[in-house]
């Protein structure tokens, strides 16, 4: 018996190696804008929900997940933590690995964190990050076995933030190092309980704009990080998540969904009862929201992403 344990949790821990195979600097050659200070990254565990989190990120990288047979759809994964923290397990690797399980090759993008002590113009750096890292992606496709028209994003809450502003701000490569060679504009968003508008919510939303914006953001700004005043007809199909009691206010996602559809951008927007903020794949005990995998796995399906 112990043999055979000893087997079955050796072939599991190969198969997690094998997916998680390759993390790639963004930047080999020198992080743009950052500021040289002696400051460690930290991983630590909220002690609230036992989430692993992740700060003062100063060497974004990107984790790939390939599957053994890739079927050319590609998605870069943004986890969330309110432009505060990374919740990179939870809202990440998890995921990645649910993709690879159906073809899929997963991306876990561990992007910067806002702060003026390790960069400059610390606004656009989560963006240049993500942008980044769709060049590389698009850039190895022919060695990843990638469809170039198949790359996708995917935000959890200011993740889903950062997704959203990727998948509606692509007409322009913010930063230093740019490529219009590649292009940066996702082909598809799946965005679960994102952040939207900073017009929309409670004073823990102007915590997290003045996070991201600072607290001296002028109104042009502010409205250029309210992403539903950002949708054009070339916004990429969208597939969004919710629960009614969730604290962030679906309403988020309803005006999301509203100008998406005056576009004519394909999209589809679930909103269950019950599940609150922050469920991902792995809070247990919320009700039926725990299927919203279902429904995406339905979404990826119908736009042939997926077999």
């Amino acid at each position: 018996m112990k043999k055979i344990l000893f087997l079955v949790l050796w072939v599991g821990t190969s198969l997690i190696v094998y997916a998680q195979q390759d993390s790639l600097l963004l930047y080999p050659d020198g992080v743009p804008g950052a500021i040289p200070l002696n400051i460690p990254e930290k991983v630590t565990v909220n002690p609230n929900d036992g989430v692993t989190i992740t700060t003062d990120i100063q060497q974004p990288k990107l984790f790939v997940y390939r599957p053994q047979k890739p079927n050319g759809a590609s998605v870069l994964i943004c986890p969330g933590g309110g432009y505060y923290v990374l919740a990179i397990d939870h809202e990440g690797h998890q995921l990645a690995k649910w993709f690879i399980e159906r073809g899929v090759t997963a991306f876990v993008l561990k992007n910067r964190l806002p702060d003026e002590r390790l960069m400059t113009e610390k606004h656009i750096r989560p963006l240049q990050d993500a942008q980044q890292a769709l060049r590389i992606i698009r850039k190895n496709a022919k060695k990843w076995n990638l469809d170039t028209n198949k790359v996708g994003i995917m935000g959890f809450s200011a993740g889903g933030h950062l997704a959203a502003t990727v998948g509606t701000r692509f007409q322009k490569q913010v930063g230093e190092i740019t490529d219009n060679t590649l292009s940066v504009r996702p082909n598809f968003m799946i965005l679960i309980y994102p952040l939207i508008s900073f017009r929309i919510g409670t004073d823990r939303l102007k915590g997290i704009q003045d996070k991201l914006l600072g607290k001296e953001a002028n109104e042009l700004l502010i409205d250029e990080y309210c992403l539903d005043k950002q949708v054009t007809s070339e916004t990429p199909p969208t597939f969004i998540v919710y629960a009614s009691d969730d604290s962030l206010n679906p309403e988020h996602g309803i005006v999301f969904y509203r100008e998406l559809q005056k576009n004519k951008v394909p999209a589809e927007l679930h909103i269950y009862e019950k599940g609150g903020h922050g469920f991902s794949l792995s809070k247990k005990n919320r009700g039926h929201v725990e299927a919203w995998d279902r429904e995406m796995e339905g979404w990826l399906r119908d736009r042939k992403l997926i077999e």
